[in-house]
């Protein structure tokens, strides 16, 4: 279907930047890589920026930020640049000077604005960019490969005139990710390098890694089409973990075969014109060099235990969860979690089933990617549910109009067009989307509001630090909804309010919802359920490659069962074709 990458063919530039959505495959497609690259003979650099990295995990070392020989590999040399602890050392180098100075409650909202995916990713881009500003490193080595490129949000804002500003200081304009650039200025030409470099296609591949899955390949879409805009156009795509055949006679097996070609023959038309090629999926962990250098030469390997062998983890089923929110009476549910999990489809049967047992239910979603009315299409509601959807692209643009119609008329050019693209920032999306679902929540007074999607509990401290959502508000808009007075207590009380942390049993998912998890408890609220979705370990398929992923995934189980999560519970791996109020039913019989 798609040709086998294989890096000693395809690799012709110094720099290489792996891309894509958590769980993808970035940070082990990027070490095969680098392995191979050096196994040919190559001195090549290996650097993530992962805030989520596994790196010494997959190279079985301990890492550091600075560049250290990888003892298995002649010619490998790796580094694990840490971008959270390098945006707290930049929040402490920019707020530092006001501590003392300024009241508690304004440092705190300064520390909240600085705390942000932005501020993340501009500190990993600072750290990155010490590394090809250093003539001597980029000259070292034949190969630097990024674990991790930048997105095109950052890359625009670093690409405006007004970011270098003192403007940032001294605007009042609203936007929501305010002067995460605001230290950077004494670094503008080693950037301007960099941002060169970058769009070079005789030094620079962006290597877009996606699963053979809807969203992971919208996600690789749109990723795609920003870097292309800021002229980064060499682009290669790696479909990553595609079935290469089914085992006949095993559901699980062919079902999983089917969804992939089906998301694969509805890949966006954009995305089918970057050159593609593909990687097996592999029973096997990819962790250690050995491992690694099989997946270039497309072993898949079956599984290892003997089903004597095999662990047994005995969790509860998603009608646990919802026995448990209908016994207490919660009355806000949220799922949560990173794309292509499986939050929809969890957000859907939790609302039927809780109308199954007798509650009025309204369900919504916030998420760009999830089509309620696609998951119920053409179905027969029961008359206790209604549905929503809450469009961000709609909220997000009525709201960049309110605040910029407030400035337009006092600012230049350049501070314009600084505003709009900060503005562009996610943070402005959850801002813009927490007003629209807090609408949603006070209307639904008499409801079980069930939310596919919630705010991260970074946008719930910068709504709340000293007050500045509703300052913000008073500035763009000239009131405060008593909505959003009134919920933000509400998603605090654990009485009335219940987030459902949905992830997979593998590595990126789980570390990354580790990190949502700690995010929302900095906000106060605790997730009072974990579900583990999509799992190959409870179902019995026979497929040998299939049952290899399995036994992989019990160590991951172990670790949200026993260190994450207060409670928890598994669905199995089935066929996505959980559509409808009746197919929903279905589900939660199936997953029993």
């Amino acid at each position: 279907m798609f040709q086998s990458f294989n890096p000693q063919m395809i690799v012709n530039t110094k720099f290489l930047f792996f891309t894509g959505k958590g769980g993808v495959g970035k940070t082990s497609t990027a070490c095969a890589t680098a392995v191979a690259l050096a196994d040919e003979g190559k001195k090549v650099l290996l650097v993530s920026t992962d805030p989520a990295s596994n790196l010494q995990d997959v190279l079985e070392v301990e890492l550091t930020n600075t560049p250290m020989a990888i003892p298995s590999v002649s010619n490998l040399y790796a580094c694990n640049l840490d971008p959270e602890e390098a945006a707290r050392a930049y929040r402490d180098r920019i707020i530092g000077p006001y501590r003392g100075k300024l009241p508690d409650a304004v440092v705190a909202t300064m520390e909240e604005q600085l705390s942000g995916a932005c501020t993340v990713e501009i500190a990993a881009f600072d750290e990155f960019t010490n590394l090809l500003a250093d003539p001597f490193i980029v000259d070292s080595y034949e190969h630097i490969i990024f674990d991790t490129a930048p997105t095109g949000h950052t890359l625009r804002l670093l690409k405006l005139p007004t970011a270098w500003s003192g403007f940032l200081e001294e605007n009042t304009h609203g936007a929501s990710c305010l002067g995460p650039l605001s230290g950077l200025s004494e670094k503008k030409q080693i950037y301007s390098i960099t941002m060169d470099a970058l769009s070079d296609s005789s030094k620079t591949t962006l290597i877009l890694v996606a699963r053979p899955d809807e969203s992971s390949l919208l996600e690789a879409n749109r990723a795609s089409k920003e870097l292309k805009e800021i002229g980064i156009s060499n682009q290669a795509l790696i479909m990553n973990g595609l079935m290469q055949s089914y085992l006949p006679d095993d559901k699980v097996s062919f079902s999983f075969y089917k969804r992939q070609r089906n998301a694969i023959k509805q890949m966006p038309n954009d995305l089918k014109q970057v050159v593609t090629f593909s990687l097996p999926f592999v029973s096997y962990s990819l962790t250690g060099v050995k491992n690694l250098r099989y997946l270039f030469k497309q072993y898949t390997m079956p599984a290892t235990k003997s089903e004597a062998e095999k662990q047994t983890i005995s969790l509860p089923d998603l009608n646990k969860v919802i026995d448990d929110f209908s016994y207490s009476n919660t009355r806000v549910i949220f799922t949560m979690g990173k794309g292509g999990v499986g939050k929809t489809t969890m957000a859907s049967a939790i609302a039927v089933g809780l109308v199954e047992k007798g509650h009025k239910v309204h369900l919504t979603t916030t998420d760009p990617a999830a089509h309620l009315e696609f998951v119920f299409q053409n179905s027969v509601l029961n008359d206790q549910l209604t549905i929503s959807r809450i469009n961000p692209t709609e909220v997000v643009e009525a709201y960049k109009a309110e605040v910029l119609s407030k400035v337009s008329n006092d600012l230049e050019e350049e501070a314009l067009a600084y505003i709009e693209e900060d503005l562009n920032s996610p943070c402005t999306e959850e801002i813009a989307v927490f007003r629209a679902f807090a609408e949603v929540v006070a209307r639904s007074e008499d409801d079980i509001v069930v939310i596919d999607t919630a705010p991260t509990g970074h946008t719930l401290l910068l709504l709340d630090a000293a007050q500045s959502y509703h300052k913000e508000l008073v500035r763009s808009t000239g009131e405060i909804p008593e909505s959003v007075k009134t919920l933000l207590p509400r998603l605090r009380n654990p009485k009335e309010t219940g987030v459902v942390i949905v992830t997979m049993a593998e590595a990126t998912p789980v570390l990354e919802a580790t990190r949502l998890q700690n995010d929302l408890k900095r906000a106060g609220i605790t997730p009072k359920w974990w579900v583990i979705n999509q799992s190959l370990y409870a179902t019995e398929t026979k497929d040998p490659i299939l049952k290899g992923r399995a036994q992989a995934e019990e160590g991951w189980i172990n670790k949200v069962t026993t260190e994450l999560a207060e409670k928890s519970a598994i669905v199995p791996l089935m066929s996505e074709e959980n559509k409808g109020y009746e197919q929903l039913k279905i589900f939660l019989n199936a997953t029993k």
